[in-house]
């Protein structure tokens, strides 16, 4: 498995060992990880009978509307599609407008995803493609995603009513749009196998001792983990543990939110408070690809520069940063992968689901759940059935803010 962590400052080894058995006392409290069952939730013959609806060679598009997990298993695979996928997370009129000029009914296939079936993102949206003759294949189980798909006899797959952000990638949600788009999933499911079998075990690994890792800085006032991908190729996974690590572990008025902005160019805008600003906020996790399979070379009138691949440029300035992190004496980490197939990239999701399970066990709060999200939805659906103003909405805010904030500085 090409797939290395490297980090500072290291653990101890008898803090290791601490965590490691708080790992293993704390995970009888919360339900077992069923993301690393890589066969139950997926039948391949069920899915081939229903694409099998569809002329997969007159299909160039695949148009996925999803959201969150419904869709963030399937952006870490994106770069390595045969077929353009144009993900609609939302009912953005830009993106939208854009999919609609560059497809056509006759050349594409619309995918919604969603597990509950109520989403107003991939809800509000499928008429618009119903009305204009694309066909669909919907993957859902429930809900009014379910009816409306149904109602327009539209071939359907089921979703398993499980966590999403760690269900895709063992399911339908990210496996039959990838299987569409000409990805090799089966060397993806090998490659996830091989990281549980790596990083699931009840000894000491390299995914426990990263979350052992980040919890040690959270115990010491951590709150951010800041990501900073070096190659586009990766964006789509680190998209997916920006979302575990945020959804997993914040709750209870516990965990840690992670975010992330593409490098280097996160070196010209985050770096300066990075190495300079308050301490104990943020670690930043560097993120690279070690070979790139079609490397471009540069050609420049700088020397040292000239001849060299302009992936190579890139990593010199990863390394350099870690480096620099390094010297200022901030806590940091560097995740490298020798390349980003199929296989490497199920190692590397397996290795993120591993590390923020065993977080979230260090942290003593449920992996699996997402609670407080439905809050905003709530509010979202209620305002648009009674057909409230902003301008209501607006003076509804400010009555809650003056009592939620009451004596607030």
């Amino acid at each position: 498995m090409n797939l290395n962590i490297e980090y500072y400052p290291k653990l101890l080894e008898r803090k290791i060992q601490k965590y490691n058995t708080q790992i293993d006392k704390n995970k009888p409290h919360w339900d077992d990880p069923f993301f690393i069952d890589t066969k139950s939730y997926l039948d391949f013959k069920e899915i081939q009978d229903q694409i099998n609806h569809f002329d997969q060679q007159k299909i160039e598009n695949l148009i996925v509307l999803g959201t969150g997990g419904s869709i963030q298993t399937l952006l870490a695979l994106k770069h390595l599609a045969k077929k353009r996928i144009y993900p609609l997370m939302n009912s953005r009129t830009n993106e939208l407008s854009e999919c609609l000029k560059n497809t056509s009914p006759s050349n594409s296939l619309v995918i919604p995803i969603s597990r509950g079936g109520e989403t107003l993102d991939v809800n509000s949206t499928i008429g618009l493609f119903e009305k204009k003759g694309y066909p669909m294949l919907g993957l859902s189980s429930q809900g009014t995603m379910h009816s409306i798909l149904s109602k327009m006899d539209a071939p359907l797959l089921d979703v398993p009513d499980l966590s999403g952000r760690f269900a895709g990638s063992i399911s339908n949600v990210a496996i039959v749009p990838a299987m569409l788009s000409g990805i090799d999933v089966h060397q993806f499911l090998r490659g996830l196998n091989e990281a549980y079998d790596a990083f699931m075990s009840p000894s000491i690994n390299p995914a426990r001792e990263f979350a052992s890792f980040i919890y040690a800085l959270y115990k010491i006032g951590f709150g951010t983990v800041f990501s900073m991908p070096y190659s586009s190729t990766l964006e789509g996974t680190v998209g997916l543990f920006v979302q575990e690590i945020s959804e997993s572990t914040g709750k209870d008025k516990k965990g840690m939110i992670g975010t992330y902005q593409s490098a280097p160019l996160c070196q010209h805008s985050v770096l300066e408070y990075l190495l300079g600003g308050k301490e104990k906020v943020a670690l930043p996790v560097l993120w690279i690809v070690e070979n790139e399979e079609d490397p471009l070379i540069l050609d420049s009138s700088i020397e040292y520069i000239n001849g060299s691949s302009a992936h190579k440029i890139i990593n010199y300035q990863a390394v350099a940063t870690f480096q620099a992190l390094i010297e200022e004496g901030i806590p940091s980490a560097m995740i490298s992968v020798d390349n980003t197939n199929e296989k490497s990239i199920g190692n590397l999701v397996g290795f993120i689901q591993s590390s923020v399970y065993y977080l979230c066990l260090l942290l003593d709060v449920n992996w699996a759940n997402n609670p407080k999200v439905v809050i905003g939805k709530k509010i979202c659906n209620e305002a648009l059935i009674n057909q409230k103003g902003f301008d209501e909405l607006r003076e509804r805010r400010n009555k809650i803010a003056s009592e939620s904030f009451k004596n607030y500085f």
